[in-house]
């Protein structure tokens, strides 16, 4: 009878770590051994930059297990500074090397778990391999960085990518009173986010000093002195500091060489218990291959929530609870000086990739009772489908209160609601939290309005260009109009509406919008009901606004 199994994982930190832990759980008797070739197991690499901008003091706070405490309370044989070279699958067997002593060494195995992760993105773009060019993946990373910039208090940074770690070391650079440059080769920051709503994130940006470049093409960095300069062309930037934040490649190296099958978009491809295509083999974390479970689509989500559920199952089903993956929906958040961005499920722009229908709404209502002392505004985008209504997406931006909605959104999305269940919904209410009437419930009362025929809507592309047969229609006061006014509108407000709507044309179709779209809508319905055609501007001039910014850049 054979005994005990040895489970081999390789890589700790979120996936592997959470696998070890789990699978010691269910099963007392098993030797675990994790790999990790790094110096540190499990580290909170989503707090390094929190860490660098003064938020968390303490270095040690980020080490959230060591090899002692797992070997104590889990009894795994936890070995860092140890890498896995090679998997021999025949002979069921790893060859490791342990970087300290320089030693070479093989272990048998009965199942692997791989938790390698994904590596930083280094285009070749000369330059980068200069001292003073930095990447942040680990804690050796930052405590490079924190060495550059406590030898040069003040200084002045150029940071490549508009992603997280960009966005987020934008703002810690900022807290050390430095000055940044944040360059980003697309069109906009937050790439996985629609274009009008990154832009309240590069306002945000510039309102906090941050000099932001688009469209940026870098060219070179070459030493100057003690300094750096970046060349984009013809101009030229003296730096102190360059940190490379373009994004991440799965770490699929050890995978591709032991034969295991990769996924079209270049991660492990696993089936919806992990598994690789070697039973004996699981794959977690950010070098795997997952399901977008709203476009249908396979893709690579390099995410910390997603990779300790990935673990969790992998051990399960080692341990013989049959477990599922369900996919993953990009359930993010990220705080940008005063301003909270947050996403989950479709984008307008991944719906168009994978040609799904939708339809989408925009709104800003309140983040708490609007007679309550420091009552804002949230930014709300919401996509559905306009057949049945399930809720496929959702971008929020906002001071307070955004994390509570986006994750009522991606709970949404994951029980397969429909934007009439928002109207629905029982949520908590106190006027500093919220208002009677949520902001998740007026979603899904302009949604179904929209779904259900009571209220056309149209969008900033066709506000833009109205054609022969339409009119744009004003609904805000005198004031608000000569503050600024969409190219070619005329100005009735809305409370004057019934009395003035002789003043307009009934051949043509009347295009509505005021500040948010509340008073459009009303609009709306006082017109629809004289007889005439209309629509209104979905998220009105706030979000023309946005979407202007957004066609700017």
């Amino acid at each position: 009878m054979k005994g005990p199994r040895t489970i081999v994982i390789i890589g700790g930190v979120a996936g592997g770590a959470s696998a070890a832990a789990r699978l010691r759980r269910l099963d007392e008797q098993a030797t675990i051994i994790l790999y990790e070739r790094g110096e540190h197991v499990s580290f909170a690499n989503c707090g390094l930059p929190y860490h660098i901008g003064g938020e968390i003091e303490g270095r040690d706070d980020l080490l959230v297990q060591t090899p002692a405490s797992l070997k104590k309370r889990f009894n795994l044989d936890v070995l860092t500074r140890h890498e896995v070279l090679a998997i021999d699958r025949s002979r069921k067997v790893v060859q490791v090397m342990d970087l300290n002593a320089g030693r070479r060494f093989e272990q048998a195995y009965d199942a692997i778990v791989l938790s390698p992760g994904a590596a930083p993105l280094r285009p070749p773009i000369p330059g980068l391999e200069l001292p003073g060019v930095y990447t942040l993946r680990n804690l050796a990373d930052m405590d490079a960085i924190e060495a550059r910039l406590a030898a040069k208090p003040q200084g002045r940074a150029l940071l490549l990518g508009g992603g997280f770690i960009g966005l987020e070391m934008a703002e810690a650079l900022r807290h050390r009173g430095w000055g940044v440059l944040l360059a980003e080769k697309g069109a906009q920051v937050m790439g996985p986010a629609d274009p009008e709503m990154a832009a309240l994130v590069a306002r945000e940006l510039r309102a906090n000093g941050v000099e932001l470049m688009l469209k940026a093409d870098l060219a070179q960095v070459s030493a100057a002195g003690d300094g750096l300069v970046a060349s984009f062309g013809a101009r030229k930037e003296a730096l102190d500091l360059v940190l490379v934040a373009i994004g991440v490649k799965p770490e699929v190296s050890l995978a591709r060489a032991a034969g295991l099958a990769l996924g079209e978009r270049g991660g492990i491809q696993v089936d919806e218990h992990m598994r690789s295509s070697d039973p004996a083999i699981y794959a977690v974390g950010d070098a795997v291959e997952v399901l977008d479970p709203v476009t249908g689509r396979m893709g690579l989500v390099p995410l910390a929530g997603p990779a300790n559920r990935q673990g969790r199952i992998a051990a399960d089903n080692l341990a013989g609870i049959p477990s599922a993956y369900q996919g993953t929906q990009g359930t993010a958040i990220v705080r940008v000086f005063g301003l909270t961005f947050a996403m989950t499920g479709a984008s307008e722009k991944a719906l168009k990739a994978a040609g799904k229908p939708y339809e989408k709404v925009y709104l800003h209502p309140n983040q708490h009772a609007g007679y309550f002392p420091g009552v804002e505004s949230l930014q709300i985008k919401l996509l559905f489908n306009p057949n049945h209504g399930a809720v496929l997406g959702a971008q929020i931006a906002g001071q307070e209160g955004v994390d509570k909605r986006i994750d009522v959104l991606a709970t949404a999305i994951k029980a397969g609601m429909s934007v009439h269940d928002l109207e629905e919904l029982e949520l908590a209410y106190a006027p500093p939290y919220g208002s009677a009437k949520d902001a998740i419930n007026f979603a899904g009362f302009i949604a179904a309005n929209v779904m259900d025929g009571r209220m056309g809507v149209f969008h900033m592309e066709e506000a833009a260009a109205p054609g022969p047969g339409q009119l744009l229609l004003d609904v805000r006061t005198p004031r608000e109009f000569a503050q600024g006014a969409i190219p070619g509108a005329i100005n009735i407000p809305v409370d004057e509406l019934r009395a003035r709507m002789g003043e307009l044309p009934k051949d043509k179709e009347i295009l509505a919008y005021c500040r948010v779209g509340l008073r459009g809508y009303l609009g709306t319905r006082i017109l629809a009901q004289s007889g005439y055609k209309v629509r209104n501007l979905s998220g009105g001039w706030l979000t023309w606004e946005a979407w202007k910014e957004s066609q700017a850049a």
